[in-house]
């Protein structure tokens, strides 16, 4: 470049002598005319060369950059088509599965973790409690400490401290009768399918009790059960409580196909009624009891709303024969009942029915010589009591026998194929 420049300057030679050059557009001097002129060649030809590189670069860049980002909106759109797709997916399963498990869930783990926070409840402190079943701050203020100890095997001063420290957070102590008052005005009831029923019930059957029916065989108990497994399921406001049932079988008398028939009769998908009701056969006495010790941990988890005991005292009549027993077999019902009963202070939301069996006393020559079993224990650990009794044909007859704040009274009803119904 700079003999090219010498030639078109007319080969101007001189010592010290400056001469224009045409590509640098400036002067240089004879023997400095190669050296500054390379390097500002050079500067020229690095300056044009990274101006193209970086304006190469650039667009490469830019080219680069929207590729990825394409590349980046393809799959944000497929991420995000995957995800619409799973939330109709999760939409579905929630339509196509009332249990609405996850608040459940979540509610009960809201309950463990304030056992947890109690004071002096470690890892292994927890573990005993909820493989006891006090898996609550209620479960352990209401329970009585001897109930506790021989469950959960802990010592006599943690326990104290437990059922301190949960009755403390609990607020549990005397409250005026106006509040109470106000809590029973809003308390929920279970239809049972029957106006008259119903009326007889004061509106339905009440939640936070236990409700005792007996009879002679045939005379609907059975099929009562039956019928409020299928109507808590019910919204609130077609006299459900919008939960399921737990459904404990002495005699083997539960029959999924009634629920079916009941399912349809009200235009309810029995599929889903029948996955609602958890069932368990109770194939002995101590069996009977220890379920509904384990039941205490499935109530908030599945959202149980009704407990189905059927039948309270089978399975004591049967192991427990002779006088010599009966002190035992009384006292055992009780703890029993009793357990029943400190389920629904714990969850007042709960409604429990027990059927019972009945007996005839010999001594009794004029009226009725037919009693509920079980005696005066199961007569004191229920709330309401209802003797059935058959009628003509498919009719029933229902009487108050005892109930806190219900008069004495009878209503009929009837059994069909769909149900109870007046």
């Amino acid at each position: 470049m700079a003999k090219a420049s010498e030639m078109n300057n007319g080969g101007q030679s001189g010592n010290g002598e400056p001469y224009f050059c045409k590509e640098c557009k400036r002067n240089h001097t004879k023997g400095k005319i190669y050296k500054e002129h390379l390097k500002f060649a050079r500067f020229e030809t690095d300056k044009k060369e990274i101006e193209e590189e970086s304006e190469s670069s650039e667009k490469g860049l830019e080219s680069e950059v929207e590729e990825i980002f394409e590349g980046l909106d393809e799959e944000e759109k497929e991420d995000e088509d995957d995800i619409i797709e799973l939330n109709e997916m999760e939409e579905e399963e929630l339509d196509s599965d009332p249990d609405s498990s996850k608040v459940i869930i979540n509610d009960a783990n809201m309950c463990v973790e304030a056992v947890k926070r109690l004071p002096g409840v470690g890892e292994a402190t927890l573990k005993k409690l909820i493989k006891a079943g006090f898996s609550s701050l209620e479960s352990i203020a209401y329970t009585p400490p001897k109930i506790i100890q021989n469950e959960s095997g802990l010592g006599d001063k943690t326990i104290a401290k437990l059922i301190k420290a949960s009755m403390s957070q609990l607020k549990i102590g005397f409250k005026s009768a106006e509040d109470v008052w106000e809590y029973r005005k809003n308390i929920s009831r279970i239809t049972t399918g029957s106006q008259e029923l119903d009326d007889l019930f004061g509106g339905g059957i009440e939640t936070g009790c236990v409700v005792e029916f007996f009879g002679e065989f045939r005379t609907g108990k059975t099929q009562i059960a039956h019928q409020l497994c299928v109507n808590v399921q019910l919204p609130m406001e077609d006299g459900g409580l919008d939960g399921n049932a737990l459904y404990i079988d002495t005699e083997g008398t539960f029959r999924p196909e009634r629920i079916v028939q009941m399912s349809e009769g009200l235009d309810l998908d029995h599929k889903k009624i029948l996955k609602n009701i958890i069932f368990g056969r109770a194939y002995n006495s101590d069996h009977q009891i220890l379920l509904i010790k384990e039941a205490a941990n499935l109530i908030k988890e599945k959202n149980i709303k009704l407990i189905i005991v059927d039948s309270l005292i089978g399975h004591f009549r049967s192991e427990y024969v002779g006088r010599g027993t009966l002190a035992t077999r009384q006292q055992t019902i009780n703890t029993h009942l009793h357990d029943l009963l400190r389920l629904t202070d714990i969850f007042p939301e709960l409604c429990i029915i027990v059927t019972n069996q009945v007996q005839s006393k010999p001594d009794v020559f004029y009226g009725n010589p037919t009693v509920a079993a079980g005696g005066n224990i199961v007569a004191h650990g229920s709330t309401i009591r209802v003797y059935l009794r058959k009628g003509k044909g498919e009719q029933r007859v229902a009487k108050m026998i005892d109930a806190p704040h219900l008069p004495e009274g009878e209503a009929v009803f009837s059994i069909t194929e769909n149900g109870i119904g007046d």
